[in-house]
């Protein structure tokens, strides 16, 4: 068994290390305690399903002077481009160690063998989480003021306030539709669409991924109750931002882990647009900024009276209708709120 305990004992560090060295990149350099936390987790069952081995016997078994692997290296190991190249390398370094704890353990105990196949398969989740964190923070990171459109809610038509907003200093535009004809929806959104390409700004369609696809929208946005994000994905394809509304802690989580590229955290206040059950509130927001980096927007009654409160709990984003839509002067609300946003982000 001296060959075997050698390749177990071998994965097993490589596994541990490698784990050590991702969570390290979502703590220190993502700062997001919720990707830390569950890489916290894994470390902790990995070393509970190791402890199933015979630990001393492994140890007994290290031969590192006699080991000929351990003085084969190449160029491209000793060099690592960026922190982040550095979490990549040791996250396939996890995922090729379990492979090998689960192919080897076999021998030994199956159900050893099992659990490193969950543990594998946890991990590619965790995998993609921190990849989508990097591409969303890195695609939003000028996107702080985000407008709902309803063409029913805007006293001059949708036309007119879309243009003065984003003149205003909209960062991204939705339109949200839910019971005009397709065939109207699509036109309007093909306008939409021109305007906010032309001014640099996102466009997203609320819970029609075929109509985001369709006129080349920048995304699309659904809801608990609407389709998944994976199916939205299926639909909109890799390149399309998903947006997730998420109204308590659970689902902000489970968000991450969807997949979802950004997230309307909310309702924060009581909306004149939309009506809620339960409002989540400034708490849910605290929660939020806490714990998650992918990039999320307070949504939900939101103004220039209390968007200050809004900022102080921890967003850095937020969506607005009522505020923007209903006011007098479109384009001078946009133009305030994202003062408040961008003033804040370079304080």
């Amino acid at each position: 068994m001296n060959n075997l305990d050698r390749i177990l004992d071998a994965a097993a560090n490589r596994c541990r290390e490698g784990l050590r060295v991702v969570e390290d990149f979502t703590r220190f350099v993502l700062d997001d305690a919720h990707l830390s936390a569950i890489l916290k987790d894994l470390r902790h069952d990995l070393a509970a399903a190791l402890e199933m081995l015979p630990a001393d016997r492994l140890l007994r078994s290290r031969d590192t002077p006699g080991d000929v692997g351990a003085h084969i290296d190449t160029a491209a190991e000793r060099q690592r481009l960026s922190p982040l190249h550095v979490a990549q390398a040791n996250a396939k370094r996890v995922e090729e160690s379990l492979r090998t704890l689960e192919e080897y353990g076999k021998v030994i105990d199956a159900e050893f063998a099992a659990r490193c196949e969950q543990l594998r398969y946890r991990f590619y989740t965790v995998e993609q989480a921190i990849a989508t964190t990097v591409s969303a923070r890195e695609r939003l990171a000028g996107c702080r003021l985000y407008l709902l459109v309803t063409d029913s809610t805007c006293p001059n038509g949708a036309g007119p306030l879309v243009r003065a907003a984003l003149a205003g200093g909209v960062d991204a535009v939705q339109l949200r539709e839910k019971d005009i004809p397709d065939r109207r929806l699509i036109d309007l959104a093909k306008r939409v669409r021109e305007w906010t390409h032309a001014a640099g700004a996102l466009f997203i369609i609320n819970d029609r991924p075929d109509i985001a696809a369709l006129v080349n929208a920048d995304g699309v946005h659904v809801g608990q109750d609407d389709m998944t994000v994976r199916e939205a994905r299926q639909i909109v394809g890799t390149d399309r931002l998903v947006g997730l509304s998420a109204h308590n802690i659970e689902q902000a989580r489970q968000a991450v882990l969807d997949g979802a590229d950004y997230l309307g955290v909310g309702p924060t206040f009581p909306s004149q647009t939309k009506q809620f059950a339960d409002v989540a509130g400034l708490n849910f927001v605290r929660q939020v900024a806490d714990e998650i980096t992918r990039p999320w927007f307070a949504i939900g009654g939101i103004n220039a009276d209390n968007v200050a409160d809004v900022i102080n709990a921890g967003a850095q984003r937020i969506a607005i209708s009522a505020a923007i839509a209903t006011a007098s002067d479109p384009n001078g609300a946009a133009r305030q709120l994202s003062g408040f946003l961008h003033d804040r982000a370079t304080a």
